[in-house]
């Protein structure tokens, strides 16, 4: 009975701690008033950083397998899935970026992801978490970490060739069929997807991650399927996640009945908003999208920009940053320029990546801390591999520019 005990207590503690997620937050708070950040005055070689990211992440974090454990101190026997395919994301920037010698450690993770895979589901899918040895796949499968993981390999399939790039665009769509088998959209609340097999609510991030990628797969593959699907998560995230008040969109619905709307507005619930527009506009080739997506952007630095400090708020309860989920707001203002070329876009994207240096990086190691206020003071002790898998990619996105 103890043993029984402390394995559910185990797997309780694995739900809350694996994937995509936020805590629940306090009363909002007032945003900071908006000025317009201006350009650094000093280069940076964000390219440089890119490396420096990354050698931490090889050294710190990266296993024999080439799984990453979560983090350096208390879940240092645990690869997260959504960790592992946020460095995928990472390397594959860096191919991007002309960095081809990050290939072999993004073949290698994606193969290691194998061991994630729900191989006694004809479904599929992939579980939460493994050992670092690949064993004991298990916890809940999430629909954030699914469509993700589908965003991912559709970015590495642009940047690898033969047998690797069709393997990725098959593993792409073996994540969004999986979403769509699911069985994790009903009508409950008019529709939306579940964030995970719990089916404890439907989020704003769950579901615009897998309009990014029923989009996109649609663009690829022409496929009905996906195109019909698009087009319904759309439609439910305008009627029921937009607050057209602040112009941004909410956190989640969780709840009885209608459902209870939770208000909170969170960056990389936005972020991933602007991009899904912008896929959908390219691939719908419907201009209207690129203007919700400009006008989103224009939302968020109204509303989760600090002018103060020039950069993404997690939050607008929370007065601390994380390096996963604030700089995803730079990945949204790097695809609006690429979209637009308006260079406002690229000045918050740089000083939003300039803040999380100052205030989340060890000078030392030239690792990210998990949170820390924007000063740079109240660090958290753990240094998580995904932090540092998204600081690698934004750097390696913004060394183009």
């Amino acid at each position: 009975m103890k043993a029984i005990l402390r394995y559910t207590v185990f797997m309780l503690a694995l739900f809350f701690a694996v994937s995509c997620k936020k805590e629940p937050a306090p009363a909002p708070v007032p945003p900071p008033p908006v000025v317009p950040p201006v350009v650094p005055g000093a280069p940076v070689n964000y390219l440089q950083q890119a490396k420096d990211t990354h050698n931490f992440t090889v050294n710190n974090l990266l296993t024999a397998s080439y799984g990453y454990r979560a983090n350096t101190t208390t879940k240092s026997s645990n690869c997260f899935e959504w960790y592992n395919v946020s460095q995928i994301y990472a390397d594959a920037a860096m191919v991007a970026a002309g960095e081809t010698g990050y290939l072999v450690y993004m073949n290698n993770t994606f193969k290691f992801m194998e061991n994630m895979w729900d191989k006694k589901d004809l479904r599929g899918g992939y579980f939460a978490s493994v050992n670092l040895d690949g064993s004991g796949a298990g916890g809940d499968k999430y629909v954030d970490d699914n469509a993700l993981s589908g965003m991912v390999y559709l970015e590495a399939y642009e940047v690898t060739t033969g047998a690797d790039k069709q393997a990725y665009l098959a593993k792409a769509k073996a994540c969004a069929d999986w979403l769509i088998n699911s069985g994790l959209w009903d009508n409950a609340y008019g529709g939306g997807f579940y964030w995970n097999t719990q089916k404890p609510e439907k989020p704003t991030q769950t579901n615009g991650l897998t309009l990014q990628l029923f989009a996109k797969l649609y663009g690829l593959t022409g496929a009905s399927i996906y195109r019909d699907w698009a087009r319904q998560v759309d439609a439910w995230l305008s009627a029921k996640m937009f607050d057209p008040n602040t112009g941004l969109y909410i956190w989640k619905i969780d709840g009885a009945g209608e459902g209870l709307k939770h208000n909170e507005k969170f960056t990389y619930d936005n972020a991933i908003m602007v991009e899904a527009f912008l896929i959908y506009s390219q691939v719908f080739n419907d201009p209207s999208y690129l203007t919700k997506a400009q006008n989103l952007g224009k939302a968020m630095n109204n509303t989760l920009w600090n002018a103060l400090y020039k950069g993404y708020v997690f939050n607008t309860a929370e007065t601390r940053i994380n390096p996963a989920w604030c700089a995803w707001g730079s990945q949204a203002m790097i695809r609006l320029y690429e979209a637009d070329k308006n260079e406002s876009w690229l000045v918050y994207a740089k000083e939003n990546i300039n803040r999380l240096n100052i205030a989340n990086r060890n000078s030392t190691t030239l690792g990210y801390y998990f949170f820390a206020g924007f000063d740079g003071q109240n660090r958290s002790t753990e240094m998580e591999t995904v932090d540092q898998a998204w600081m690698q990619r934004l750097q390696a996105m913004l060394s183009k520019f």
